[in-house]
C-alpha cells in the first residue's frame, strides 16, 4: 500500500510507539488519526507536530475496550478523510506483577488486560474491516509482544494477552484476505514510558541481548511502515527485539 494520502488510525498514538508511528506515517504522505484515552494533551502535542510539517491529523478519545465508541472513532474517520486505509492496533496496558506472585494476579487484573488489549484490537479490526472491505483493500497492524512468545514480561496476564494477539493475527490474516492484510509486531524491551521508575526490571527482563541496546520507539515504527507497505506479507508476527529472544 502507498501511504500517500490514505487514511490510518492509529490508537494509543499520544505517547511512544504510537507516537513515533503516527510522525512516520504522517512524514510518509498519510492522513493520521491519533487515538488516546487519558493522554489528551499528549495527543494535541502530536497533532500539532504533524500539522506544523503539512501533514494531516486530528485527536480522538475513546476507550478501545468500549465497542461503542470504538465505532464512533472509526465513523468520524470516514467522515473526515473518506475512508480508512490502515489501522495500528498499538494501545495496550500491562501490569507489573512479578512472574511468580500468583497471588497479586486477581480477576480483575485478568480482565482489564483482556478487555484493552485482546478485545480492544479486536473491537477497532471489527469497525474498520466493513470500510475496508467496500474499498477492497486495507492493512491492519497489532502490537504484540515478545512476552508472547516466551511468555516472559510484566506479568503473565500481559504475556497471555499478547500471545492471543499473535493468535488472532493469523486468524484475522486468513479471515479477511484477499482484501484485508492482517500483520503484528512483537517488540523486545522499547525505551517508553512504561518503563519509567522500572527501568531495571527492563534491563533485567531484556536479558543479554547480542546487539547491546534498547529498541527506541522509532525502531518499532519503522518495523510497522515496512507491514504497512508491503503488499506480499500477512498474518506475520515480526520480532524486533535486537536478539533478545536468541
Amino acid at each position: 500500500m502507498k501511504l500517500v494520502n490514505k487514511s490510518i488510525i492509529i490508537t494509543g498514538a499520544g505517547t511512544g510507539i504510537g507516537k513515533a508511528t503516527a510522525l512516520k506515517l504522517a512524514n510518509e504522505g498519510a492522513k493520521v488519526v491519533i487515538h488516546y484515552y487519558e493522554s489528551a494533551c499528549d495527543a494535541e502535542e502530536v497533532v500539532r507536530k504533524i500539522r506544523e510539517q503539512g501533514g494531516e491529523a486530528f485527536s480522538f478519545k475513546a476507550n478501545v475496550a468500549n465497542e461503542e465508541e470504538v465505532i464512533k472513532m472509526v465513523a468520524k474517520t470516514v467522515e473526515v478523510y473518506g475512508a480508512v486505509d490502515g489501522l495500528v492496533n498499538n494501545a495496550s496496558i500491562t501490569a507489573h506483577i512479578s512472574m511468580n506472585d500468583l497471588d497479586s494476579v486477581t480477576d480483575q487484573v485478568w480482565n482489564k488486560l483482556f478487555d484493552v488489549n485482546v478485545k480492544g484490537m479486536f473491537y477497532c479490526i471489527k469497525a474498520v474491516v466493513p470500510h475496508m472491505k467496500q474499498q477492497g483493500s486495507g492493512v491492519i497492524i497489532n502490537m504484540g509482544s515478545v512476552a508472547g512468545v516466551t511468555g516472559i514480561g510484566s506479568s503473565i496476564p500481559y504475556a497471555a494477552t499478547k500471545s492471543a494477539i499473535h493468535t488472532m493475527t493469523r486468524s484475522l490474516a486468513i479471515a479477511l484476505a484477499p482484501e484485508i492484510r492482517v500483520n503484528a509486531i512483537a517488540p523486545g524491551a522499547v525505551d517508553t514510558k512504561w518503563w519509567n521508575g522500572n527501568e531495571e526490571k527492563m534491563y533485567h527482563l531484556a536479558g543479554k541481548l547480542p546487539l547491546k541496546r534498547i529498541s527506541t520507539p522509532e525502531d518499532i515504527a519503522e518495523s510497522i511502515v515496512f507491514q504497512m507497505i508491503q503488499n506480499s506479507i500477512t498474518g506475520q508476527t515480526f520480532i524486533v527485539d535486537n536478539g533478545q529472544i536468541l
